[in-house]
Protein backbone atom coordinates (compact mmCIF):
# COMPACT_ATOMS: atom_id res chain seq x y z
CA UNK A 1 0.00 0.00 0.00
CA UNK A 2 1.16 3.38 -1.25
CA UNK A 3 1.83 6.02 1.59
CA UNK A 4 -0.54 8.51 1.82
CA UNK A 5 -1.13 11.54 4.15
CA UNK A 6 -4.64 10.11 5.28
CA UNK A 7 -4.96 8.22 8.73
CA UNK A 8 -7.67 5.87 7.95
CA UNK A 9 -7.91 2.84 10.70
CA UNK A 10 -9.27 -0.25 11.41
CA UNK A 11 -9.79 -0.60 14.75
CA UNK A 12 -10.72 -4.42 15.75
CA UNK A 13 -12.23 -5.15 18.86
CA UNK A 14 -14.35 -8.12 20.27
CA UNK A 15 -16.28 -6.04 22.61
CA UNK A 16 -18.48 -3.41 21.04
CA UNK A 17 -22.33 -2.70 21.73
CA UNK A 18 -24.68 -3.81 22.77
CA UNK A 19 -21.74 -5.74 25.01
CA UNK A 20 -20.65 -4.00 28.83
CA UNK A 21 -17.73 -3.23 30.39
CA UNK A 22 -15.07 -0.79 30.38
CA UNK A 23 -13.49 -1.85 27.14
CA UNK A 24 -16.51 -0.93 25.17
CA UNK A 25 -16.68 2.33 26.60
CA UNK A 26 -12.80 2.76 25.68
CA UNK A 27 -12.97 1.81 21.88
CA UNK A 28 -16.71 3.75 21.93
CA UNK A 29 -14.91 6.91 23.17
CA UNK A 30 -11.62 6.53 20.81
CA UNK A 31 -13.76 6.06 17.84
CA UNK A 32 -15.91 9.57 19.10
CA UNK A 33 -12.83 11.31 19.10
CA UNK A 34 -10.50 10.12 16.32
CA UNK A 35 -12.28 11.82 13.84
CA UNK A 36 -11.33 14.87 15.42
CA UNK A 37 -8.04 14.45 15.54
CA UNK A 38 -8.00 13.37 11.75
CA UNK A 39 -8.07 9.61 12.14
CA UNK A 40 -10.75 8.01 10.04
CA UNK A 41 -12.10 4.96 12.04
CA UNK A 42 -13.75 1.61 10.83
CA UNK A 43 -14.26 -0.86 13.46
CA UNK A 44 -14.44 -4.89 13.03
CA UNK A 45 -15.97 -6.63 15.69
CA UNK A 46 -18.20 -10.03 16.11
CA UNK A 47 -21.97 -10.53 15.15
CA UNK A 48 -23.67 -9.63 18.62
CA UNK A 49 -26.36 -12.85 17.58
CA UNK A 50 -22.93 -15.41 17.61
CA UNK A 51 -20.68 -13.04 20.29
CA UNK A 52 -20.14 -14.58 24.19
CA UNK A 53 -21.25 -11.63 26.65
CA UNK A 54 -20.50 -11.43 29.93
CA UNK A 55 -22.30 -8.22 30.14
CA UNK A 56 -24.66 -6.12 28.07
CA UNK A 57 -25.35 -3.03 28.45
CA UNK A 58 -27.74 -1.74 24.98
CA UNK A 59 -27.66 1.71 25.55
CA UNK A 60 -23.90 2.24 24.41
CA UNK A 61 -25.41 1.73 20.90
CA UNK A 62 -26.66 4.70 21.29
CA UNK A 63 -23.10 6.44 21.63
CA UNK A 64 -22.08 4.63 18.11
CA UNK A 65 -20.96 7.53 16.18
CA UNK A 66 -23.13 8.34 13.56
CA UNK A 67 -21.60 7.49 10.18
CA UNK A 68 -18.92 5.14 11.87
CA UNK A 69 -18.57 1.94 9.61
CA UNK A 70 -18.80 -1.30 11.99
CA UNK A 71 -18.25 -4.50 10.60
CA UNK A 72 -19.18 -7.65 12.02
CA UNK A 73 -18.69 -10.98 11.54
CA UNK A 74 -19.62 -14.70 12.88
CA UNK A 75 -17.69 -16.50 15.58
CA UNK A 76 -16.80 -19.76 16.52
CA UNK A 77 -17.09 -20.63 20.26
CA UNK A 78 -17.26 -22.82 22.88
CA UNK A 79 -19.68 -21.32 25.58
CA UNK A 80 -23.14 -22.76 24.43
CA UNK A 81 -21.25 -25.86 25.07
CA UNK A 82 -20.08 -24.80 27.79
CA UNK A 83 -23.65 -23.55 29.54
CA UNK A 84 -25.12 -26.92 28.21
CA UNK A 85 -22.55 -29.22 29.98
CA UNK A 86 -21.92 -27.12 33.06
CA UNK A 87 -25.77 -25.89 33.11
CA UNK A 88 -24.87 -22.39 34.33
CA UNK A 89 -26.61 -19.48 32.13
CA UNK A 90 -24.03 -16.98 32.26
CA UNK A 91 -20.51 -16.83 30.59
CA UNK A 92 -18.00 -15.79 33.17
CA UNK A 93 -17.04 -12.57 34.05
CA UNK A 94 -13.45 -10.94 34.60
CA UNK A 95 -11.85 -12.76 37.33
CA UNK A 96 -14.28 -15.31 37.31
CA UNK A 97 -16.82 -12.90 39.91
CA UNK A 98 -19.73 -14.97 38.65
CA UNK A 99 -18.20 -17.94 40.38
CA UNK A 100 -18.75 -20.06 43.60
CA UNK A 101 -16.38 -19.24 46.21
CA UNK A 102 -15.30 -22.75 46.11
CA UNK A 103 -14.89 -24.40 42.77
CA UNK A 104 -16.51 -27.76 42.00
CA UNK A 105 -15.12 -30.17 40.24
CA UNK A 106 -16.67 -29.32 37.12
CA UNK A 107 -15.81 -26.22 37.85
CA UNK A 108 -12.48 -27.18 37.68
CA UNK A 109 -12.69 -29.16 34.40
CA UNK A 110 -14.37 -26.03 32.87
CA UNK A 111 -11.36 -24.15 34.03
CA UNK A 112 -8.53 -26.87 32.91
CA UNK A 113 -9.99 -26.88 29.20
CA UNK A 114 -9.99 -23.25 28.81
CA UNK A 115 -6.51 -23.08 30.02
CA UNK A 116 -5.02 -25.99 27.85
CA UNK A 117 -7.32 -25.98 24.41
CA UNK A 118 -8.48 -22.58 23.77
CA UNK A 119 -4.88 -20.27 24.28
CA UNK A 120 -4.84 -17.51 24.78
CA UNK A 121 -8.44 -17.31 25.44
CA UNK A 122 -11.72 -19.39 24.10
CA UNK A 123 -12.65 -16.02 22.20
CA UNK A 124 -10.06 -17.59 19.71
CA UNK A 125 -12.60 -18.92 17.40
CA UNK A 126 -13.48 -15.32 16.56
CA UNK A 127 -9.73 -15.08 14.91
CA UNK A 128 -10.43 -16.73 11.21
CA UNK A 129 -13.36 -14.96 10.48
CA UNK A 130 -12.48 -11.74 11.63
CA UNK A 131 -8.69 -12.37 9.70
CA UNK A 132 -10.97 -12.97 6.63
CA UNK A 133 -12.92 -9.31 7.00
CA UNK A 134 -9.80 -7.48 7.75
CA UNK A 135 -8.25 -9.05 4.71
CA UNK A 136 -11.22 -8.03 2.53
CA UNK A 137 -11.04 -4.34 3.43
CA UNK A 138 -6.71 -4.04 3.90
CA UNK A 139 -6.80 -5.20 -0.19
CA UNK A 140 -9.59 -2.63 -0.84
CA UNK A 141 -7.17 -0.05 0.22
CA UNK A 142 -10.49 1.17 3.02
CA UNK A 143 -7.19 1.02 5.71
CA UNK A 144 -3.49 1.85 6.36
CA UNK A 145 -3.28 1.22 9.81
CA UNK A 146 -4.61 -1.18 12.37
CA UNK A 147 -5.65 -1.33 15.60
CA UNK A 148 -5.84 -4.60 18.21
CA UNK A 149 -7.61 -3.92 21.88
CA UNK A 150 -7.50 -7.00 24.28
CA UNK A 151 -8.34 -8.60 26.31
CA UNK A 152 -9.77 -11.04 24.63
CA UNK A 153 -5.52 -10.97 24.03
CA UNK A 154 -6.53 -13.50 21.40
CA UNK A 155 -7.69 -10.69 19.28
CA UNK A 156 -4.21 -9.33 19.21
CA UNK A 157 -2.92 -12.61 17.12
CA UNK A 158 -5.28 -11.12 14.45
CA UNK A 159 -3.31 -7.99 14.31
CA UNK A 160 -0.10 -10.18 14.75
CA UNK A 161 -1.01 -12.20 11.33
CA UNK A 162 -2.22 -8.47 9.44
CA UNK A 163 1.20 -6.98 10.32
CA UNK A 164 3.29 -10.20 9.26
CA UNK A 165 1.15 -10.36 5.89
CA UNK A 166 1.02 -6.34 4.97
CA UNK A 167 3.19 -4.83 6.82
CA UNK A 168 0.58 -2.29 7.75
CA UNK A 169 1.38 -0.17 11.01
CA UNK A 170 0.05 -1.86 13.91
CA UNK A 171 -0.93 -0.75 17.21
CA UNK A 172 -1.82 -3.33 20.15
CA UNK A 173 -3.47 -1.62 23.04
CA UNK A 174 -3.66 -3.78 25.90
CA UNK A 175 -5.72 -3.03 28.30
CA UNK A 176 -4.61 -5.83 30.74
CA UNK A 177 -1.94 -7.45 31.60
CA UNK A 178 -1.91 -10.90 29.76
CA UNK A 179 0.09 -14.04 31.37
CA UNK A 180 0.34 -11.46 34.84
CA UNK A 181 -3.89 -10.98 35.28
CA UNK A 182 -4.47 -11.76 38.42
CA UNK A 183 -6.69 -14.49 37.21
CA UNK A 184 -4.07 -16.36 35.42
CA UNK A 185 -3.33 -18.88 37.69
CA UNK A 186 -6.95 -19.76 38.02
CA UNK A 187 -6.63 -21.75 34.75
CA UNK A 188 -4.74 -24.39 35.26
CA UNK A 189 -2.36 -23.94 32.66
CA UNK A 190 0.36 -27.18 31.58
CA UNK A 191 3.90 -26.06 31.40
CA UNK A 192 3.35 -26.49 27.26
CA UNK A 193 0.54 -23.83 27.25
CA UNK A 194 1.69 -21.48 29.77
CA UNK A 195 5.12 -21.54 27.55
CA UNK A 196 2.78 -20.90 24.25
CA UNK A 197 0.39 -18.20 25.62
CA UNK A 198 3.67 -16.53 26.68
CA UNK A 199 5.25 -17.01 23.52
CA UNK A 200 1.97 -15.32 21.54
CA UNK A 201 2.57 -12.55 24.02
CA UNK A 202 6.47 -11.94 23.44
CA UNK A 203 5.53 -11.94 19.73
CA UNK A 204 2.84 -9.24 19.83
CA UNK A 205 4.93 -7.12 22.38
CA UNK A 206 8.13 -7.07 19.64
CA UNK A 207 6.59 -7.22 16.53
CA UNK A 208 3.66 -4.77 17.35
CA UNK A 209 4.79 -1.13 15.95
CA UNK A 210 3.58 0.64 19.29
CA UNK A 211 2.03 -0.82 22.29
CA UNK A 212 -0.89 0.94 24.50
CA UNK A 213 -0.98 0.39 28.12
CA UNK A 214 -3.35 1.99 30.68
CA UNK A 215 -0.82 2.82 33.40
CA UNK A 216 3.40 2.80 34.06
CA UNK A 217 3.24 0.19 35.49
CA UNK A 218 1.97 -2.02 33.25
CA UNK A 219 4.76 -0.55 31.00
CA UNK A 220 7.69 -1.65 33.33
CA UNK A 221 5.34 -5.13 33.45
CA UNK A 222 6.02 -5.41 30.25
CA UNK A 223 9.78 -4.03 29.62
CA UNK A 224 10.83 -6.57 32.32
CA UNK A 225 9.51 -9.39 30.56
CA UNK A 226 12.27 -11.61 27.66
CA UNK A 227 10.99 -9.46 24.78
CA UNK A 228 13.33 -7.32 22.81
CA UNK A 229 11.22 -4.14 22.88
CA UNK A 230 12.30 -0.30 23.30
CA UNK A 231 10.84 1.58 26.16
CA UNK A 232 9.74 4.37 23.20
CA UNK A 233 7.53 1.98 22.21
CA UNK A 234 4.93 1.72 24.87
CA UNK A 235 2.90 3.99 25.08
CA UNK A 236 0.49 4.83 28.30
CA UNK A 237 -2.59 5.64 27.41
CA UNK A 238 -5.22 5.20 30.63
CA UNK A 239 -8.64 4.98 30.56
CA UNK A 240 -10.38 8.26 31.64
CA UNK A 241 -14.32 10.20 31.43
CA UNK A 242 -16.18 11.40 28.87
CA UNK A 243 -17.79 15.09 29.85
CA UNK A 244 -20.46 14.05 28.10
CA UNK A 245 -21.39 11.04 30.14
CA UNK A 246 -21.89 13.79 33.60
CA UNK A 247 -25.34 15.32 32.60
CA UNK A 248 -26.61 14.58 36.01
CA UNK A 249 -25.94 17.07 38.50
CA UNK A 250 -24.82 16.06 42.16
CA UNK A 251 -27.37 14.87 44.66
CA UNK A 252 -25.85 12.95 47.80
CA UNK A 253 -28.47 12.23 50.54
CA UNK A 254 -29.18 14.52 53.42
CA UNK A 255 -30.44 12.05 55.58
CA UNK A 256 -27.94 8.98 54.93
CA UNK A 257 -24.01 8.66 54.68
CA UNK A 258 -24.11 6.67 51.45
CA UNK A 259 -20.64 5.39 49.96
CA UNK A 260 -21.02 3.50 46.95
CA UNK A 261 -18.80 0.95 45.13
CA UNK A 262 -19.53 0.47 41.41
CA UNK A 263 -18.20 -2.25 38.86
CA UNK A 264 -17.09 -6.09 39.67
CA UNK A 265 -15.47 -7.40 42.91
CA UNK A 266 -14.54 -10.40 43.95
CA UNK A 267 -12.61 -12.13 46.82
CA UNK A 268 -9.70 -10.89 45.72
CA UNK A 269 -10.44 -7.03 46.76
CA UNK A 270 -9.68 -6.89 49.87
CA UNK A 271 -12.59 -4.77 51.81
CA UNK A 272 -12.20 -6.67 55.12
CA UNK A 273 -10.76 -3.74 56.82
CA UNK A 274 -13.10 -1.20 55.49
CA UNK A 275 -15.78 -3.44 56.92
CA UNK A 276 -14.14 -3.36 59.64
CA UNK A 277 -14.42 0.17 59.89
CA UNK A 278 -18.07 0.80 59.29
CA UNK A 279 -18.53 -1.88 61.53
CA UNK A 280 -16.67 0.49 64.28
CA UNK A 281 -18.44 3.59 62.97
CA UNK A 282 -22.01 2.53 63.46
CA UNK A 283 -21.33 1.85 67.27
CA UNK A 284 -19.84 4.59 67.76
CA UNK A 285 -21.64 7.66 65.73
CA UNK A 286 -25.29 5.66 66.22
CA UNK A 287 -26.78 8.99 65.28
CA UNK A 288 -25.59 8.86 61.75
CA UNK A 289 -27.25 6.35 59.02
CA UNK A 290 -24.73 4.74 57.07
CA UNK A 291 -25.78 2.65 53.69
CA UNK A 292 -23.29 0.63 51.57
CA UNK A 293 -24.15 0.32 48.57
CA UNK A 294 -22.59 -2.34 45.76
CA UNK A 295 -23.90 -1.10 42.09
CA UNK A 296 -22.36 -3.71 39.75
CA UNK A 297 -21.39 -7.98 40.00
CA UNK A 298 -20.37 -9.21 43.73
CA UNK A 299 -19.21 -12.82 44.22
CA UNK A 300 -21.17 -14.74 46.67
CA UNK A 301 -17.73 -14.80 48.85
CA UNK A 302 -17.76 -10.82 49.31
CA UNK A 303 -21.47 -10.86 50.32
CA UNK A 304 -20.48 -13.22 53.01
CA UNK A 305 -17.75 -10.94 54.52
CA UNK A 306 -20.66 -8.29 54.63
CA UNK A 307 -22.99 -10.73 56.66
CA UNK A 308 -19.67 -12.16 58.75
CA UNK A 309 -19.34 -8.37 59.70
CA UNK A 310 -22.88 -7.66 60.77
CA UNK A 311 -23.39 -5.01 57.90
CA UNK A 312 -25.70 -6.63 55.56
CA UNK A 313 -28.89 -4.68 57.28
CA UNK A 314 -27.42 -1.35 55.56
CA UNK A 315 -26.04 -2.91 52.59
CA UNK A 316 -28.05 -2.21 49.25
CA UNK A 317 -26.83 -4.54 46.23
CA UNK A 318 -27.46 -3.33 42.89
CA UNK A 319 -26.89 -5.94 39.87
CA UNK A 320 -25.18 -4.19 36.55
CA UNK A 321 -26.92 -1.77 35.48
CA UNK A 322 -26.41 0.55 32.29
CA UNK A 323 -23.44 3.00 32.33
CA UNK A 324 -25.56 6.20 32.28
CA UNK A 325 -27.39 4.76 35.29
CA UNK A 326 -24.21 3.64 37.12
CA UNK A 327 -22.92 7.89 37.04
CA UNK A 328 -26.38 8.14 38.44
CA UNK A 329 -25.23 6.37 41.38
CA UNK A 330 -22.44 8.10 42.34
CA UNK A 331 -23.54 11.36 42.14
CA UNK A 332 -26.18 10.03 44.25
CA UNK A 333 -23.65 9.49 46.62
CA UNK A 334 -21.28 10.68 49.69
CA UNK A 335 -18.71 9.00 49.05
CA UNK A 336 -17.00 6.32 46.66
CA UNK A 337 -15.50 3.05 47.34
CA UNK A 338 -12.69 1.74 45.46
CA UNK A 339 -10.42 -1.22 45.65
CA UNK A 340 -8.32 -3.46 43.59
CA UNK A 341 -7.68 -6.95 43.54
CA UNK A 342 -4.60 -8.10 45.55
CA UNK A 343 -2.59 -9.81 43.81
CA UNK A 344 1.12 -9.89 42.20
CA UNK A 345 0.45 -7.60 39.50
CA UNK A 346 -1.58 -5.09 41.60
CA UNK A 347 1.08 -1.93 41.51
CA UNK A 348 0.05 -1.68 38.21
CA UNK A 349 -4.01 -1.67 38.06
CA UNK A 350 -5.68 1.63 37.22
CA UNK A 351 -9.76 0.45 37.09
CA UNK A 352 -11.70 2.32 34.80
CA UNK A 353 -14.30 3.56 36.91
CA UNK A 354 -11.34 5.66 38.71
CA UNK A 355 -11.71 8.25 36.39
CA UNK A 356 -15.40 8.50 36.42
CA UNK A 357 -14.98 8.41 40.07
CA UNK A 358 -13.20 11.74 39.93
CA UNK A 359 -15.28 13.31 37.69
CA UNK A 360 -18.18 12.89 39.90
CA UNK A 361 -15.67 15.06 42.12
CA UNK A 362 -17.17 12.57 44.69
CA UNK A 363 -14.82 11.60 47.80
CA UNK A 364 -12.89 8.59 46.91
CA UNK A 365 -12.02 6.38 49.95
CA UNK A 366 -9.76 3.73 48.26
CA UNK A 367 -7.88 0.33 49.41
CA UNK A 368 -4.93 -1.13 47.38
CA UNK A 369 -1.02 -0.86 47.89
CA UNK A 370 0.11 2.65 48.93
CA UNK A 371 2.53 4.62 46.14
CA UNK A 372 0.57 2.38 43.46
CA UNK A 373 -0.37 4.25 39.96
CA UNK A 374 -3.90 4.30 41.54
CA UNK A 375 -2.25 6.26 45.00
CA UNK A 376 -0.54 8.40 42.83
CA UNK A 377 -3.33 9.83 40.45
CA UNK A 378 -5.80 9.84 43.95
CA UNK A 379 -3.23 12.01 45.52
CA UNK A 380 -2.14 14.41 42.53
CA UNK A 381 -5.58 14.90 41.84
CA UNK A 382 -6.31 15.69 45.29
CA UNK A 383 -9.46 13.91 44.91
CA UNK A 384 -9.63 11.95 48.34
CA UNK A 385 -7.11 8.80 50.28
CA UNK A 386 -6.22 5.49 49.86
CA UNK A 387 -5.30 3.04 52.41
CA UNK A 388 -3.04 -0.22 52.63
CA UNK A 389 -5.75 -3.37 52.95
CA UNK A 390 -4.69 -3.64 56.67
CA UNK A 391 -4.19 0.05 58.00
CA UNK A 392 -7.38 -0.13 59.82
CA UNK A 393 -6.56 3.06 62.35
CA UNK A 394 -5.75 4.73 59.73
CA UNK A 395 -8.68 4.22 58.13
CA UNK A 396 -10.72 4.75 60.90
CA UNK A 397 -9.35 7.78 61.95
CA UNK A 398 -9.97 8.92 58.33
CA UNK A 399 -13.59 7.62 58.05
CA UNK A 400 -14.36 9.42 61.20
CA UNK A 401 -13.11 12.44 60.40
CA UNK A 402 -15.66 12.30 57.33
CA UNK A 403 -18.76 11.59 59.35
CA UNK A 404 -18.45 14.74 61.85
CA UNK A 405 -17.69 17.00 58.80
CA UNK A 406 -20.82 15.47 57.18
CA UNK A 407 -23.13 15.89 60.73
CA UNK A 408 -22.08 19.39 59.75
CA UNK A 409 -22.97 19.36 56.12
CA UNK A 410 -24.08 16.01 54.37
CA UNK A 411 -22.62 17.03 51.09
CA UNK A 412 -18.81 16.41 50.99
CA UNK A 413 -18.64 17.29 47.37
CA UNK A 414 -15.08 18.19 46.32
CA UNK A 415 -14.47 22.01 45.36
CA UNK A 416 -12.09 21.23 42.93
CA UNK A 417 -10.51 18.18 41.14
CA UNK A 418 -7.22 18.36 38.62
CA UNK A 419 -8.35 15.48 36.44
CA UNK A 420 -8.77 17.12 33.00
CA UNK A 421 -5.86 15.34 31.73
CA UNK A 422 -8.20 12.21 31.62
CA UNK A 423 -10.87 13.20 29.59
CA UNK A 424 -11.61 10.76 27.08
CA UNK A 425 -11.00 13.97 23.94
CA UNK A 426 -7.17 14.15 25.98
CA UNK A 427 -6.43 10.61 25.36
CA UNK A 428 -8.05 10.09 22.13
CA UNK A 429 -5.75 12.93 20.92
CA UNK A 430 -2.60 11.19 22.47
CA UNK A 431 -3.72 7.66 20.56
CA UNK A 432 -4.31 9.58 17.26
CA UNK A 433 -0.72 11.31 17.27
CA UNK A 434 0.92 7.61 17.71
CA UNK A 435 -1.29 6.32 14.88
CA UNK A 436 -0.17 9.17 12.32
CA UNK A 437 3.19 9.15 13.57
CA UNK A 438 3.45 5.56 11.91
CA UNK A 439 1.37 6.16 9.42
CA UNK A 440 3.71 8.94 8.21
CA UNK A 441 6.84 6.72 8.68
Amino acid sequence: MEKTDSTNLLYISYYWPPSGGPGVQRGLKFCKYLPQSGVTTGVLTVDEKQASYALLDPTFEKEIPEGLEVYKTATSEPFEYYKKLSGKKEIPYSGFANQKTKDTFVDKVFKFVRGNLFIPDARVGWNKHALKKAEELIVAGKYNAILTTSPPHSTQLIGLKLKQKYKLPWVADLRDPWTNIHYYDQLLHTPIAKRLDEKYERQVLEQADAIIVTSEDTKRLFLNKPANIHEDKIHVIPNGYDEDDFVFQSNPPEDTFLITYTGTITEQYNIDVFLKVIANLLSTHSEINYKLRFVGKVSEGVKQRITKAGLEGITEYISYVPHQEAIKHMMESTMLLLSIAEVDSVYANVPGKLFEYLASNKPIVALGPVHSAMDQIIDECGAGRLFHYTAYDLMLDHMTLMSKAWKINPNLDLPFINHTRFSRRALTEELANVVKELVRK
